[in-house]
């Protein structure tokens, strides 16, 4: 599929990106090259080929889920200003 000068102009009206006249005619054949590439792509057989969610079958290593840090809780709200049921109080922000 080939671009012209009026179809680049008006992609270029509908993205709002800015293409100056002299550069029309570059960015058209462009956009008929990679309109061309898709054309290649979407010919190829792809019937037998099944549906992949990455292209390497890796498998990604997890640290193991362990606590490493000390329940300093109580220890911490003991300093706090305000605390009611275990939860810090802080004063209304929004009215």
């Amino acid at each position: 599929m080939s671009l012209g000068k009026t179809e680049v102009k008006y992609i270029s009206r509908l993205t709002q990106i800015d293409v100056r006249e002299e550069a029309v005619e570059g960015v058209a054949e462009k956009l008929s090259n990679i309109l061309e590439l898709f054309a290649q792509m979407e010919a190829a057989d792809t019937k037998d080929v099944l549906p992949m969610a990455h292209p390497l079958d890796a498998v990604q290593r997890l640290r193991v889920d362990v606590v490493t840090e000390v329940d300093q809780h109580e220890k911490l709200q003991a300093i706090a200003p305000a605390v009611a049921e275990a939860h810090y109080l802080v004063p209304q922000v929004i009215e």
